[in-house]
């Protein structure tokens, strides 16, 4: 089976388990010039149910795009939940925003822009507990610096969820000199150790599906 065959099956399930709202597709309609990189519907659904797991009520993302992630991950929490969400690009932050607001979740969504590792130390002096869940969807070289800082800023208890790892198999090649690869292994070198020395219990999945070949790893804060 190939990607149209994927992105069938892809849309068999979204039809029955995850139907499209009006703030999704409106959202998708705001975002279709920028680049079509957000989480899958099922994705989406995905971290919205994995949110509701850990109960979460504090929720880190890394890459915001045009919401669309944001927007599911909001969907899960409590009326006094929070979600951080961290994006790079100015435009796509106020896209962002209005995709947010249309969708009803502006009181509980924060959209702060610039480069992730320069607004990190202020997300971290600026809450007062520790996340319990982080979404982690942004540039793959800095994935290091990334899961540092999740890693930091999740309870015990807490997940870590990072996207697109498997890049269409590229990460099992130890001689990749891709930016994007070459971070992600280092990412997973260091799951590894925290796995090893008991602070992590990790796993990862490769997926099929719209958005080709690719996976997520999950890491549970021990």
């Amino acid at each position: 089976m190939d990607i149209e065959g994927w992105t069938e099956v892809d849309r068999y399930f979204a039809d029955r388990l995850r139907p499209r709202d009006h703030a999704l597709t409106e959202a998708v309609a705001a975002g279709s010039e920028l680049p079509q990189i957000q989480v899958s519907d099922l994705l989406g659904g995905l971290l919205g149910v994995l949110a509701r797991t850990v109960s979460a009520r504090r929720v880190l993302e890394v890459g915001t795009l045009f919401g669309f992630s944001a927007i599911h991950l909001a969907r899960a929490l409590p009326l006094d939940g929070r979600l951080i969400s961290l994006e790079y690009s100015a435009e796509h932050a106020r896209i962002a925003r209005e995709n947010i607001e249309r969708a009803g979740l502006q009181d509980l969504v924060e959209v702060r822009v610039g480069a992730a590792l320069d607004t990190l130390p202020g997300v971290a002096a600026d809450i007062d507990a520790p996340f319990d869940l982080v979404f982690i969807d942004a540039d793959k070289q800095n994935n290091p610096g990334y899961l540092d800082w999740a890693l930091r800023l999740t309870r015990p208890g807490g997940l870590i969820i990072v996207d697109n790892v498997v890049r269409g198999g590229a990460v099992a090649d130890p001689d990749s000199d891709r930016p994007d690869v070459r971070g992600t292994r280092t990412m997973v070198d260091a799951v590894a150790t925290a796995v090893a020395e008991q602070r992590l219990d990790a796993t990862a999945l490769q997926t099929v599906g719209s958005k080709g070949y690719d996976g997520i790893l999950l890491a549970y804060v021990r």
